[in-house]
């Protein structure tokens, strides 16, 4: 097959074979934290061999990096519930769901990303990314007349967001649904 037919062939093997790896260590990263991500047990897991993760990816550091720039090949987007307070509270649940689920990948990223420059890079893209797309709840908010042009999207989604991380990733405390949707009435408010 040449390159030119590979190239055309959207959702091929390759693809198959990126997807396969990354929900490996996705998995791996969660169950085993970085300490135990290995090539050997990714290869494993998702039954791609294992000199293809070392052609493709090279190092621990570098399936890492893949899987944080693979959330940017997403279509995610905030949902539009029609108000301000509801987008945000459907972030915080969002956001909530990620860091309360056991094992949590998303703890399991941001711990690793202290762990290699790279993965710090990648995670630090990753964010920007997230929070560009969720710039969008202030948009609509905007245009619906909700809130003032000008405001800060930026200052507005780490208010909502900020206690989510500081409570259960820094201070490894527990926070209800409710206390979390509380954190985006209050962002919400702050802004009217």
């Amino acid at each position: 097959m040449t390159d030119d037919v590979r190239a055309s062939r959207p959702g091929g093997r390759t693809a198959r074979v990126r997807s396969d790896v990354l929900a490996a260590v996705e998995s791996e990263l969660a169950e085993h934290g970085y300490d135990g991500l290995t090539i050997d047990a990714v290869a494993a897991r998702s039954g791609v061999h294992r000199t293809t993760l070392y052609r493709r990816w090279k190092t621990v550091p570098g399936l890492l990096v893949d899987l944080l720039e693979a959330g940017a090949d997403d279509a995610w987007e905030p949902a539009d519930t029609g108000t301000l307070e509801g987008d945000l509270i459907e972030v915080n649940r969002e956001v909530h769901a990620a860091l309360t689920a056991r094992p949590s990948v998303t703890q399991a990223v941001i711990a690793a990303s202290f762990r290699t420059p790279e993965a710090a890079d990648a995670l630090t893209c990753f964010w920007e990314d997230r929070y560009a797309r969720t710039a969008l709840v202030v948009s609509r908010a905007v245009a619906r007349g909700e809130i003032p042009a000008g405001t800060n999207a930026h200052q507005l989604l780490l208010t909502a967001t900020a206690p989510l991380y500081h409570q259960l990733v820094l201070l490894r405390q527990p926070m209800t649904r409710d206390q979390a949707d509380r954190h985006a009435r209050i962002a919400a408010a702050s802004v009217r």
